[in-house]
């Protein structure tokens, strides 16, 4: 919607309030916008009353059809710089933070396990929802951080992602042994 001008921003939030929406998420993983800017767009968001879900990540150029090979070319940004610029946005009241996949578990030759873990450390687990493109991906973060990670999964998925929550289906590190305790 940047690229129409700021009138197409304004009907653009418009038009997901008036369609019953209540959260948008604020993407940059095809362009580059100076942080002041996409804090702007936090604010606007918000002055509608909806809640704004920016969405940083390590991989410039994420999303779509990119190959791995192409993003690896590309290089990744420092996951420093993506936790600085997800705290800026929580601090301007954001709702929660979309952590992009790519460059992390996505279109990579290994994953970057440790870049969750530091967002994880440095924003809290409930403030951070973490892309998860495939079923081998939010088994992992369930193993790893529980079955209350926020995670966004493809709509085909969710049964399958419900399941594993609830520890009723699983491979064999998993199936069964998902728990939680409430008291």
């Amino acid at each position: 919607m940047l690229t129409q001008g700021p009138e197409a921003v304004t009907q653009y939030i418009e038009e997901c309030k008036r369609a019953g929406f209540d959260i948008i998420e604020l993407s940059s993983g095809f362009i580059t916008i100076p942080t002041d800017d996409w804090l702007r767009l936090v604010e606007q968001v918000q002055r509608a009353g909806l809640k704004a879900k920016p969405e940083v990540g390590i991989q410039f150029g994420a999303g779509g059809a990119s190959a791995a090979a192409e993003l690896e070319a590309e290089g990744t940004r420092d996951p420093e710089w993506a936790i600085a610029q997800a705290r800026r946005f929580l601090e301007a009241g954001a709702y929660m933070i979309m952590i992009e996949s790519e460059g992390i578990t996505e279109s990579v030759k290994t994953w970057r396990t440790d870049v969750p873990a530091r967002m994880i450390n440095a924003l809290g687990l409930e403030r951070v929802m973490f892309e998860a493109a495939d079923p081998a991906v939010f088994a992992w973060y369930i193993k790893n951080y529980g079955p209350e990670v926020n995670l966004f999964v493809d709509h085909s998925q969710i049964v399958q992602l419900e399941c594993l929550r609830s520890g009723i289906w699983g491979t064999a590190s998993l199936w069964g042994r998902v728990l939680t305790y409430k008291g």
